[in-house]
């Protein structure tokens, strides 16, 4: 079973890129993050020509989470952790037997704005939803866009972005909660590897010198770890390609599972 995690930043200004994705390495499962539409705009079509079902959160212009699945998917649960968030950025459903969960976790903008407490707030109902709703012993695993970079070996440099939104000692404690309940960060399951990166920014060349942090997660129960093969960070897909539009500022990450 192969789950994939990806930010692509607008569904519908990239949607040939991600059908193009699809095609190439024919994961099982896409939990997508920023999909920025209303679930009645969303490109289906494609999608549906090739297998995929959808569950959908989105909202306009903002935000939205979605889940394409080739296999069949049961229990759908929309708008989680918050049951009183406007904004759409957390979906659930059962898929294989997993647990997947489609999480983009608030950006926080600046350590002094209202958006930093809004993502310590959000963060910290995501553990109270886990304590809530599920047991270390299940088959869960969740997925996204976390806006957290765990160590220092995730961020190109650490001097730089210390005490920032993405690392700060708060956030990064709030990380640690959700592996302390009993999840593993998957890729340090099969690599102590530094600098594998999810997102470059698109100014000043970040990408081409390699400016950038591991902030999408794969972060999984133990009954999930037990099955892991690999995880694999698809940067080749940051490149501008000839005819197709231009890359999302994330990568897909992928995680390859045993039956």
């Amino acid at each position: 079973m192969r789950i994939a995690t990806w930010n692509v930043n607008s569904i519908r200004t990239r949607v040939d890129r991600v059908l193009l994705w699809l095609d190439e390495h024919q994961p099982d499962v896409l939990c997508m993050q920023e999909t920025k539409v209303v679930d009645d705009n969303f490109p289906r079509e494609g999608f549906e020509e090739r297998g995929y079902s959808l569950s959908l959160l989105g909202q306009r212009t903002y935000n939205g989470v979605a889940i394409a699945s080739r296999l069949p998917v049961e229990d759908v649960e929309r708008g989680l952790p918050l049951a009183d968030d406007e904004d759409a950025r957390g979906i659930a459903a059962t898929i294989g037997g997993v647990r997947i969960v489609s999480l983009y976790v608030p950006n926080g903008r600046q350590l002094e704005a209202d958006h930093y407490q809004y993502k310590l707030r959000w963060l910290d109902a995501l553990r109270a939803w886990l304590d809530e709703h599920h047991k270390p012993s299940d088959p869960l695993i969740l997925v996204g866009d976390f806006n957290v970079a765990p160590d220092d070996r995730d961020v190109y440099d650490p001097a730089a972005f210390e005490g920032s939104v993405m690392n700060s000692d708060e956030v990064r404690a709030r990380l640690q909660t959700l592996l302390d309940w009993g999840l593993v960060d998957s890729l340090r399951t099969v690599t102590d590897e530094p600098g594998v990166f999810t997102w470059w920014d698109y100014r000043g060349g970040a990408f081409r010198f390699n400016q950038g942090l591991r902030i999408d997660l794969m972060l999984a129960s133990d009954p999930v770890r037990e099955r892991i093969v690999s995880v694999t960070t698809h940067r080749d897909d940051r490149k501008v390609r000839k005819g197709v539009e231009k890359p999302s500022d994330h990568v897909p990450v992928t995680l390859e599972l045993r039956d």
